[in-house]
């Protein structure tokens, strides 16, 4: 049985990966190629330290994880449209349903931080990571 954690980190990949068109991975690298329709990796991130509560025993989290947000166009304007695109279709997958199915207390997207990068022999790319502050709370640390 996974834990709350991975519970959780599970079921924001399935609300992400109901982004269109886009490739939805979890932990793994950067492709060699860029798909057409955008690439998004999640990262677990990092749960942070939790509150405790002692009576019941609890955990209360505002886990970070990550999404990894990268476009691939010919030009600046393509970039900026298929990078605003995807923005808009994760913030809407989020907002769908803000507790993951119950999982979560709340899940909230933060403000990323584009940046255009050249790539050498290919077209340039468009990347940011999306920090998801996930709050949750477990009865045990390790889950």
């Amino acid at each position: 049985m996974p834990t709350t954690r991975e519970t959780i980190l599970q079921a924001l990949l399935a609300a992400i990966e109901t982004v269109p068109d886009a490739t939805v991975l979890r932990e793994d690298i950067l492709p060699e190629r860029v798909p057409a329709g955008g690439l998004l990796i999640l990262r677990d991130g990092d749960p942070g330290a939790p509150e405790v509560t002692l009576s019941p025993l609890a955990y209360h989290y505002e886990h970070r994880a990550e999404i990894e947000v990268i476009v691939q166009g010919k030009t600046p304007a393509a970039r900026a449209t298929a990078f605003d695109t995807l923005m808009q279709a994760i913030g809407a997958a989020l907002a769908a349903d803000r507790t993951l199915g119950s999982l979560c207390d709340w899940t909230e997207a933060q403000a990323p931080q584009p940046v255009d990068l050249p790539v050498e022999g290919a077209a340039a790319i468009k990347a940011a990571i999306i920090p998801v502050i996930l709050t949750y709370t477990t009865a045990d640390p390790l889950g």
